[in-house]
């Protein structure tokens, strides 16, 4: 797409340019004929522009780069928001890229910590380059063109920003383009930053489209705008805020296009499955299938223009493990195609039932409010699930496993235990089917093409659930979350039960590796405490300042005004 030679440039261009969406570096180098004044001209014009965002926010995922995406330059970026959490650690494949993450030493010249400023600054950059050229045009093709584009701009915008104030707090606000550049940027307070995402988003919500059948795959709707705005007025918690939040997410619920996935159905539906696994087969993530439950979902499929390649999504890479290290197996699409195990999920969730793996050295341990140890406790071997949980299927955890090497008949279709060993060098324990993705043309892919759920119906009923705890209706915030453990086939949780910490093991069982989970510990106050309790790793190593990641050393190098670090940080030098 001709559009990507623009964002390679600006990528080139300083980070901080790329804060101000400066077009001057821009239109020195451009490679291409189509820029900015000739193409933001019509309604076509800015639906390239339009499809360059889309572009840019699916790069949150890629790591190394291909087909001009935006690059991380570092394996698995997305799985730093995953590890040292309540929910998974590091693997022996000790990336270099994920060890300061696990070991809690990441700096302000950290690969990431740039890296994930320098994406959203990107994407902000071009949403408001769409915006300032959508009030000079007077060329579109309908009426309701304009409005349409700059809410999907302002969505963007705001989902930049949404990154942004979860991982380094108060950040510069932009909304133009600078002329001349400029050097002296500002941190701007996170509840002010918070308001401005709140305005795209109501923006977004007013005019983004409402019927989800009537929009090309993976385009956003009001309904996308409505789930990601109860999660920002929940993150902001200003007084009324949560009220806001409940109504913003019973707005998605009620309304008549969304439902949650009750029964079989799309490719898979006749093969041994069943309906929650059914969502995470290839090809299933879209309504066009069936799926009644996707909200926003991320386009990646496989040798399709403008889909996914090698370099994006390497979730399966950091999640599966590498079974094929074991003498008797071979890689098979089926077993989740080539796993590195990068993370692996902790014991205290996912439990260990049917595995001969022990909880040594793995207790749960209880922690006050100063992180001072209270009590332990082992290890359930069924985690947090109940007997009969849908999301803990055999479709869905992989717990058994089988030799199917034909190589090694002597071992050919027996049972490989999973134990301590094996769990600790990250080559078999239970795995998450969400994420196996093999092609039996190519077993050795690094990237995961399917097109990847972003927003769905589960979590818009558990953020509901959130804003009633919010409100102290804990009767309420159980009923929206029975919703959810009905649909998983176990029983309902009562008023008493419903507490913020069961919200948040809920959210486990119902989207596990699907979620920010960095993002959800931040939001509800309990990163510190859960860490603690539940992380084996990172119990000892996780301090206070450790909830904000540290500014990058870039951005403050390159400015001349007062940008401070955060606490924690402010002693290092690159």
């Amino acid at each position: 797409m001709k559009t990507m030679n623009y964002i390679k440039i600006g990528i080139a261009s300083s980070i901080l340019s790329i804060a101000a969406g400066c077009t001057s570096f821009l239109e020195e180098e451009l490679k291409s004929s189509l820029a900015p004044d000739n193409t933001y001209t019509s309604s076509l014009g800015f639906e390239v522009g339009s499809t360059g965002l889309y572009a840019i926010a699916r790069s949150e995922y890629n790591t190394w780069g291909e087909s001009g995406a935006f690059m991380h330059n570092g394996a698995c970026a997305y799985e730093v928001l995953q590890i040292s959490t309540d929910l998974c650690r590091m693997g022996t494949v000790r990336d270099g890229s994920l060890v300061p993450f696990a070991e809690m030493t990441l700096n302000p010249s950290t690969l990431f910590v740039g890296s994930y400023w320098n994406w959203a600054f990107n994407l902000i950059g071009s949403a408001n380059e769409l915006l300032i050229y959508s009030e000079k045009n007077d060329n579109w093709d309908y009426p309701t063109d304009k409005q349409l584009y700059q809410a999907e701009a302002r969505f963007f915008r705001a989902y930049a920003y949404r990154t942004l104030v979860y991982l380094y707090g108060d950040v510069p606000w932009v909304e133009t383009i600078q002329k001349p550049f400029l050097l002296s940027f500002s941190r701007d307070p996170k509840i002010e930053v918070l308001g401005n995402i709140i305005k795209d988003l109501e923006f977004a919500k007013t005019y983004l489209p409402d019927n989800p059948d009537n929009v090309k795959e993976g385009k956003l709707t009001t309904w996308a705008a409505r789930h990601l705005l109860s999660e920002m007025y929940l993150l902001r918690g200003a007084e009324g805020d949560y009220k806001l939040a409940e109504e913003n997410a019973q707005d998605v619920i009620d309304c008549p296009y969304y439902s949650l996935v009750k029964s079989r159905y799309g490719n898979a539906k006749n093969d041994p499955g069943d309906y929650f696994s059914d969502m995470f087969v290839e090809n299933n993530q879209n309504r066009s299938a069936g799926n009644t439950e996707s909200i926003w979902v991320m386009q990646f499929q496989y040798n399709t223009v403008g889909g996914g390649t090698n370099s994006d999504d390497w979730t399966r890479r950091a999640w599966n493990p590498q079974y094929h290290a074991i003498d008797g197996f071979a890689l098979a699409d089926s077993l989740g195609g080539r796993g590195l195990a990068q993370i692996y999920p902790l014991k205290w969730w996912i439990g260990v039932k049917g595995t001969n793996a022990t909880t040594t050295g793995e207790t749960i341990k209880d922690v006050d409010e100063m992180g001072n140890m209270l009590s332990s406790s082992p290890i359930s071997p069924d985690g947090i699930f109940e007997d009969g949980d849908i999301r803990n299927s055999e479709y869905n955890i992989k717990r058994n496993w089988y030799y199917n090497n034909p190589l090694t008949p002597n071992k050919l279709g027996q049972k490989c235990p999973i134990d301590d060993k094996s769990w600790s060098q990250a080559q078999l324990f239970p795995a998450l089917k969400k994420f196996f993705f093999g092609k039996e043309e190519n077993l050795q892919l690094t990237g995961a093409y399917k097109d990847r759920m972003k927003f769905r119906l589960a979590e818009t009923y558990l953020l509901l659930a959130e804003a009633y705890l919010r409100q102290d209706m804990p009767d309420k915030a159980a009923d929206a979350v029975n919703e959810v453990r009905r649909r998983a086939k176990v029983s309902d949780v009562s008023d008493e039960e419903m507490t913020m910490d069961f919200l948040l093991d809920e959210r486990i069982r119902e989207l596990y590796g699907e979620e920010s989970r960095r993002f959800t510990l931040v939001r509800t106050g309990k990163l510190l405490e859960r860490v603690r309790k539940y992380n084996p790793e990172a119990r000892d190593l996780i301090q206070d300042f450790h909830v904000l990641w540290p500014i990058p050393q870039a951005i403050r190098d390159a400015n001349v005004g007062n940008f401070p670090q955060n606490p924690g940080y402010e002693g290092y030098e690159g």
